[in-house]
C-alpha cells in the first residue's frame, strides 16, 4: 500500500506543478503585447491544460485515498 501513497503523491504533485505552470503561462499571455484576440486563443489552450492538470491531481489525491483506506 506503500507503493499506492507514494505514487498517488507523486501524481498529485504532477497534478500541482502543472497548475503553476498554467498559472505562469497565464500571466505571460496577459503581459504579452499581441492583440486581443490572440491573447483569448492562447488562455484557453490554457484552460484546457488547466483542467488536464486539476484531473491529474484529483487523480493522484483518490490513489493516495485508496491507499490509506486500503492500508
Amino acid at each position: 500500500m506503500d507503493m499506492l501513497i507514494w505514487g498517488g503523491a507523486a501524481l498529485t504533485m504532477t497534478g500541482v506543478l502543472a497548475l503553476v505552470w498554467c498559472i505562469l503561462l497565464a500571466m505571460r499571455a496577459r503581459k504579452s503585447s499581441l492583440p486581443e484576440d490572440q491573447i483569448k486563443a492562447q488562455l484557453q489552450r490554457v484552460v484546457v491544460l488547466n483542467l488536464g492538470a486539476l484531473a491529474v491531481s484529483a487523480l493522484g489525491l483518490i490513489v493516495v485515498v485508496v491507499g490509506v483506506i486500503l492500508g
